[in-house]
């Protein structure tokens, strides 16, 4: 066992005398309310960071998102650059390093569209574009006199007038129903309809109006177009070529297999001026995030091989350019590390990359032409995000920066020292907070499961802890299962705010989590629940055999979405626990796979579709061993939420109530997946502590 190390800069500033005399438990208030530091963007010239800073409320209407902007040298404190209710996304700086596009929706518009604004002048930022289907994801021209930008479009329309009419139509029908030829039909909280991503250049010039690169060609007539969905929409990932005369971008063809068939995307290459898109790569692996080098020779893009498993880690790949055609060579990631966000250097000779490593997402760095990746330092404490690379260097020095958070340090900006990996703050927006509460930084520790996996855990400790006192233990369950828990500061299942009542809080790692290599994710393939459980219940007892301040007799536990589904499984399998929280859990394998927003990985995950009888649709499905019920369980579940339907929760509900076992329900109307309003996550964390306090007894710990 060790305890993380945090860097000094944090050190001094959460121990110094002052802060000690003020600490406090923490808050509800405390999680919620601190500033959330994101979307970092380095400037070309490596002088500035422009990023986003959200000001939370729990007033409905009052939260504030602006632009910040920092120098990279830390010579000036951040300043201010938007004022205004809505955000701003997708920023992304000018070649010249005077300006930033990005996109927001403005009094006046009706959807979100791309503004410029002048760093080097002054004033507000300029819109330009002014389209009915909004604009999103800007990027400048190599030239920096054009952006490009992506919009949902109707089917059919070639023109912005053409969408409108379609738009309108579709409000003056007199019924009111969706209708589907083929899946997806949904998304995480929303119904999906037919309107696609198109990719458009809006010069500048005065008066210019913006181009369609993809309108009348036979790629976006096709069925089963499409870009690449996530949670907050829909996008086509592209990239300027380097000498601007076209576009790489990557976008699927066989959308409508999603129930039977892997949904993969390729790249593309169009014109500048548009017409018919060029394939790239062929095959079935999936492609992403195309960048190139720096000197425009290199193009490279991640690659997440499509095979019958049903998960694989995340490779960065290259090819000539343009002369090298369409043969992708592997550069870095795979059997040991998925590659997350990457950034060629300005020598042309290295790449940058994140990826998860054992609880931390870590820096690295990779010969451009292939090899074994090196971490950049040792990172011993918290992890890194939204990593960022100037394309210029002042004499040799690289100018390399993140976000960076710990479980005890909420996001700020860094500057990464790039042969170090030391990382010095930039803005301080949360540190005094974060000072006053009274908390400790995660530990951990590794064991050998009967598997013979090694297996590792973190562990949050209470406020005022005494190891001669004892103390109730509380397994947390991640989600994921593709996942892993991260020394970082979250809202959701904040370790230290479930801990506050007085519990330990254990989090591992169990197979089928990331960051411990490509066949430790792989392994929970025909093995869903059962394998995964042992291993959390084989973490507690290595955690009670090691600790002495933990209470064997008081144990619980609990998590969302796959820790639902687990901690639904903890439910039929043992006793041990007092009481357990289920959020968005799976309780029946068959009708989760049948009314999920996603399918097919579910049923390659157990062999095969229901109907072809595979023993594990029953003998790993918690509904099959209902008989068994006995632990008090609390179940929550999003009303909006389509990746674990509010069915499940249902059917584990009425479970329970058929076998009376203490139970309380909880439907979220607003909410998804995941429980994000103020209100709604105080509510949550409230009914948390009172569920476990009435079946462990109001104080938690007690005196040995």
């Amino acid at each position: 066992m060790r305890k993380l190390q945090l860097f000094p800069w944090v050190i001094g500033l959460l121990c110094s005398p002052l802060a000690a005399q003020q600490r406090h438990t923490i808050t509800h208030e405390d999680v919620f309310l601190m500033k959330r530091i994101s979307a970092a963007a380095i400037s070309p010239d490596g002088r500035g960071i422009v990023f986003s800073v959200t000001e939370p409320s729990y007033t409905e209407g009052e939260q504030v998102s602006d632009l910040w902007l920092v120098a990279t040298d830390g010579s000036a404190e951040p300043r201010r650059l938007t004022n205004t209710k809505g955000g701003e996304g997708g920023v992304a700086w000018s070649p010249d390093s005077r300006r930033i596009a990005f996109s927001a929706r403005r009094e006046g518009d009706d959807q979100s569209q791309v503004y410029v604004l002048d760093l080097a002048t002054g004033g507000e930022a300029q819109r330009v574009t002014n389209l009915s289907t909004g604009a999103a994801s800007p990027l400048w021209r190599p030239d920096g006199k054009a952006i490009l930008f992506t919009s949902l479009i109707y089917p059919g329309a070639a023109t912005d007038s053409a969408n409108r009419a379609a738009a309108a139509e579709r409000r003056a029908r007199k019924y009111n129903a969706r209708v589907y030829d083929a899946s997806p039909i949904r998304l995480w909280d929303h119904w999906l309809d037919d309107r696609r991503p198109h990719l458009f250049v809006q010069s500048l010039e005065p008066g210019s109006q913006p181009r369609d690169l993809l309108v009348g060609s036979q790629l976006i007539q096709g069925a089963g177009f499409g870009g690449q969905l996530g949670t907050s929409g829909e996008d086509l990932a592209a990239a300027w070529t380097p000498d601007g005369s076209g576009v790489v971008f990557a976008a699927t063809t066989n959308r409508t297999d999603w129930t039977h068939g892997d949904v993969v995307q390729a790249l593309w290459r169009v014109s500048a001026s548009g017409g018919e898109p060029q394939r790239l790569t062929q095959g079935k692996d999936d492609y992403d995030a195309p960048q190139f080098s720096p000197d425009g020779k290199t193009l490279y893009a991640i690659m997440t091989p499509t095979n019958e498993h049903t998960f694989n880690n995340r490779r960065l790949v290259a090819s000539a350019w343009p002369s090298g055609g369409t043969a992708m060579r592997v550069v870095t990631g795979g059997a040991e590390h998925s590659v997350g966000t990457y950034t060629p250097a300005p020598d042309n000779r290295t790449v940058f990359f994140l990826a998860e490593d054992a609880g931390h997402q870590r820096l690295f760095r990779a010969p451009a032409t292939g090899g074994k990746e090196q971490e950049v330092g040792t990172m011993t404490s918290g992890t890194f995000g939204s990593l960022q690379l100037a394309a210029a260097t002042t004499g040799s020095a690289l100018k390399l920066a993140a976000v960076y958070e710990s479980a005890t340090n909420p996001p700020e900006i860094v500057r990464i020292d790039p042969a170090t990996g030391r990382a010095t703050p930039l803005t301080k927006f949360n540190v005094e907070r974060a000072a006053k509460i009274d908390w400790q930084p995660l530990r951990e520790f590794w064991f050998t499961s009967t598997r013979g996996k090694r297996i590792h855990s973190f562990y949050a400790l209470p406020p005022g802890f005494d190891s001669t006192r004892s103390y109730p233990l509380f397994v947390l369950i991640h989600g994921g299962a593709a996942n892993m828990w991260t020394d970082n500061f979250g809202l959701r299942w904040n370790p230290h705010l479930l801990g506050a009542p007085g519990y330990v809080v254990l989090m591992t790692d169990y197979t089928g989590s990331t960051g411990y290599g490509e066949k430790f994710s792989q392994d929970i393939q025909f093995d869903p629940l059962e394998g995964p459980a042992n291993e959390l219940n084989e973490a507690a007892d290595t955690a009670m055999k090691r600790f002495r301040f933990l209470d064997a007799s008081k144990q619980i536990a609990g998590g969302a979405s796959y820790g639902g589904h687990l901690t639904n499984w903890l439910a039929v399998t043992t006793t041990r626990y007092r009481a357990l929280v289920s959020h968005a859990g799976e309780w029946d394998l068959e009708t989760q796979w049948a009314t999920s927003d996603f399918n097919y990985d579910r049923e390659r995950n157990v062999g095969g579709p229901p109907w072809e009888d595979h023993p594990l649709w029953r003998t790993q499905s918690p509904m099959r061993r209902a008989a068994n019920l006995h632990t008090p369980v609390l179940v929550s579940v999003g009303e909006r939420d389509f990746r674990v339907p509010m069915n499940n929760a249902l059917e584990f509900w009425t479970a329970l109530q058929r076998q009376q076992i203490p139970s309380r329900l909880i439907i979220w109307p607003e909410e998804n997946h995941w429980i994000l309003r103020g209100e709604d996550s105080r509510f949550f964390y409230k009914e948390v502590a009172a569920w476990f306090a009435r079946w462990l007894g109001p104080a938690a710990a007690t005196g040995q």
